[in-house]
């Protein structure tokens, strides 16, 4: 079994004692973020968990624990968002000069098993498609020899998240209405950038296929890359309960929504930030469940 550890919210960042207790418990509960009367529990013992995969904008609270987890028997792999984004758009991240050498840290405690996401490029009237090739090119050259992979998307203007992109938009940060032909532009630039610092670029969840263009669909949770890393049985068959254009590998995902304090505008985790903060605020890290 692959454990995600979240795709619904940054538990390194915020919740690594609550995950660390669990982990020495050797279990968690998870509630069906769809139906909460609906509880599992889910085994992180060791012999039943192939890899653990992290999602996080800020790793440094997870960094102390890596030894313990190896010596469990746990395997760690970590897929880091990195961006530079302007603060009406991520108002709470760490900015560069704290993320870079965080990643630096984890890929040389962890080498090979940590991916860049470059995710999600918000093309606004503040960050047009060349702040972002800018951008890019010079967080490629801080990671480079750091990481091999790095994965991008665009923004999805998910319905729950309309408030927070037009109060952005109000700030200066106006969504672009960028034609498919000029993304696909934006992504050829990236990759060669991204090549030039030996890294291969990937996409996540894209409606558009840019396959024929020579960029491939990420598998962010990539079964093969773990079992190749770890000598282990993992599972690959794709995981039918992400949406459609996912190629991730089957996983059980431990967090919950609504959890994330980093406020960013485009959010699809967060429903409410102020739901979050109470939630957080209420956090017992002794839980059997977050």
């Amino acid at each position: 079994m692959l454990i995600s550890a979240s795709r619904r919210t940054d538990i390194p960042a915020f919740y690594s004692r609550w995950f660390m207790n669990r982990i020495r418990a050797g279990f968690c509960e998870v509630a069906n973020p769809f139906n909460a009367a609906q509880v599992s529990r889910v085994s992180l013992a060791p012999e039943d968990v192939a890899a653990i995969v992290f999602w996080t904008r800020d790793p440094r609270p997870m960094l102390s624990h890596l030894p313990e987890l190896a010596t469990m028997g746990h395997e760690a792999f970590f897929l880091v968002t990195l961006l530079d984004n302007p603060r009406p758009l991520d108002p709470k991240c760490p900015g560069p000069d704290v993320s870079i050498p965080a990643f630096r840290d984890l890929a040389a405690a962890l080498p090979g098993r940590v991916v860049w996401r470059y995710d999600p490029i918000a093309l606004t009237a503040a960050t047009p498609p060349d702040w972002h090739r800018r951008t890019f090119a010079r967080l490629a050259a801080a990671l480079a020899g750091h990481t091999d992979r790095v994965i991008v998307s665009f923004v999805e203007p998910y319905r729950k998240i309309a408030k927070r992109l037009a109060a952005a938009a109000a700030q200066g940060y106006a969504p672009l209405d960028v034609p498919e032909a000029e993304r696909l532009r934006l992504l050829l630039d990236l990759r060669d950038m991204a090549a030039a610092h030996s890294l291969t670029l990937t996409t996540c969840c894209q409606p558009a296929d840019y396959a024929a263009a020579g960029i491939d669909a990420s598998r962010c949770i990539d079964g093969d890359w773990i079992a190749a890393r770890t000598g282990r049985a993992v599972t690959v068959d794709r995981d039918p309960g992400q949406r459609p254009g996912c190629g991730c590998a089957k996983s059980r995902d431990i967090g919950a929504y609504d959890r994330c304090l980093f406020g960013c505008a485009y959010c699809y985790a967060t429903t409410s930030f102020d739901r979050a903060r109470t939630a957080y605020a209420r956090h017992d890290p002794d839980d059997v469940r977050l």
